[in-house]
């Protein structure tokens, strides 16, 4: 729903628009990106767990509204050893009381929030400067 909702918090861009631009920016970086998105928990879940076999770098989510409730991401998010970046398009301070309370950021290397679509570039140059300070 991203570009449909709530327009005045979120912007107009879709999902899909962020993609481009996300990949767009990044041209000239040495990374692959790899998008999954679903409105299901437990697909979400069984995507994090997934990651345990693969061979990545960080993983960079949005959890949305299961930032705030979903025990089930916080657990799956727990196994990973690799950093894990969470980003909102809005500043979530700013928000209800109840989006302030991150359960799944307990896990996460970094957050970022309140950065729109740059939130994604942003995290993965995040990522990938700290990759090459090491």
């Amino acid at each position: 729903m991203v570009g449909t909702r709530e327009p005045e918090k979120y912007g107009t861009k879709t999902l899909e628009e962020i993609k481009s631009y996300t990949q767009r920016k990044l041209s000239d970086k040495d990374v692959s990106l790899e998008w999954y998105q679903s409105n299901i928990e437990g697909e979400i879940v069984d995507r994090i767990q997934q990651f345990i076999k693969e061979d990545f770098e960080a993983l960079i989510i949005n959890p949305g509204a299961y930032s705030h409730t979903s025990v089930a991401i916080y657990d799956a998010l727990k196994i990973l050893t690799k950093p894990i970046i969470e980003v909102h398009l809005t500043n979530i301070h700013s928000r209800e009381e109840f989006r302030q309370t991150l359960l799944t950021g307990k896990v996460a290397s970094k957050i970022m929030c309140g950065l729109g679509q740059e939130a994604y570039f942003l995290a993965v140059l995040s990522d990938h400067l700290a990759e090459k300070k090491q």
